[in-house]
């Protein structure tokens, strides 16, 4: 029997398994599609179907760095205990490299032949739910790069190398000394990692979140009972503090607790010799932004013991 299109993308609908993986199931079966659930069910290949309406929250946060240009990734799974994983560790290891070739697009990172294998990235992802047990998701990925200069890394609750809980990536692009741009770059990205800021200058910041801080300094001073000029001031002093909080390069260098880091770059051109151009950051932390699943132990024991 003809293996067609559309019988594959049944097949992968109703086992949420690889296109390969189906398409060699349904070659061994001979076409029938009933027997070609069961031939993967029995290889293990079916189960991701089953697995992938659980929350996945956990996982790794894994960074790469090739030349000038890096990436950042986010591959959840559902406990934590999959990140202490070896194969887990090494596979996002593998996608954040991938990631700088995708540009930082997440459908063509999906789309991207994984190494060693018949399968692309999102094909292996489903072959990993089914070969360690746990519903996966690669949520997310960014890159970015210079022409001259460095990419630098940080990796905060790190359990192996680029890999960990929170990851940075800082550019900076310059003829100066690769190695001074170096530990530069680091601490920046150790900053970022504590401070998690909004933008890297005020021109970048989202135009809603200063309007909608806006509208509540607004409100706060006009309970004041102060003529609107001074409140207009108020507002103004306000706002200049807002982005102090917020944006990186007005924020106070957390490793010095004394210049902004604004300022850190500028003195470190000036001792370098050479002018430094902040060009951009990516922080991604782990499970950011998911809800979480809330479980009731108790219940979920007492339903067991219904079984």
């Amino acid at each position: 029997m003809a293996i067609t299109a559309a019988l594959v993308k049944e097949l992968r609908e109703t086992t949420g398994a690889g296109m390969m993986d189906c398409k060699k199931a349904l070659s061994e079966t001979d076409g029938n599609l009933e027997a070609a659930v069961d031939w993967l069910r029995t290889k293990g290949l079916a189960a991701a179907a089953k697995k992938a309406g659980r929350v996945a929250a956990e996982g790794l946060v894994g960074v790469a760095v090739n030349g000038t240009s890096g990436a950042v990734i986010e591959l959840n799974a559902e406990t934590d205990f999959v990140s202490r994983n070896e194969d887990f560790q090494k596979f996002v290891s593998q996608v954040a490299e991938l990631g700088i070739v995708a540009n930082g697009d997440i459908d063509a990172l999906k789309a991207t032949a994984f190494p060693g294998t018949s399968r692309n990235v999102e094909e292996q992802v489903t072959h990993m739910i089914a070969t360690i047990g746990e519903n996966m998701n690669l949520r997310r990925v960014a890159s970015v790069s210079v022409d001259k200069g460095v990419v630098a890394s940080y990796v905060h609750a790190s359990i192996a190398p680029d890999l960990g809980k929170i990851g940075v990536l800082v550019a900076l692009e310059s003829e100066a000394d690769a190695a001074v741009l170096e530990g530069l770059g680091k601490q920046i990205a150790m900053h970022i990692a504590a401070t998690n800021p909004a933008s890297a200058t005020i021109d970048d910041l989202d135009p809603e979140l200063v309007e909608r801080e806006k509208a509540v300094l607004t409100e706060q001073a006009k309970e004041s009972g102060r003529p609107d000029e001074i409140i207009a001031k108020m507002i103004e002093g306000r706002i200049r503090k807002y982005y102090e909080q917020v944006v990186l390069l007005e924020q106070t260098f957390v490793i010095d607790g004394e210049n902004k880091v604004k300022t850190v770059i500028e003195n470190a051109a000036k001792d370098a010799g050479k002018p430094i151009t902040f060009k951009g950051f990516i922080r991604f932390e782990l499970g950011d932004g998911i809800e979480k699943e809330e479980k009731d132990f108790a219940a979920e024991v007492a339903e067991q013991l219904k079984k």
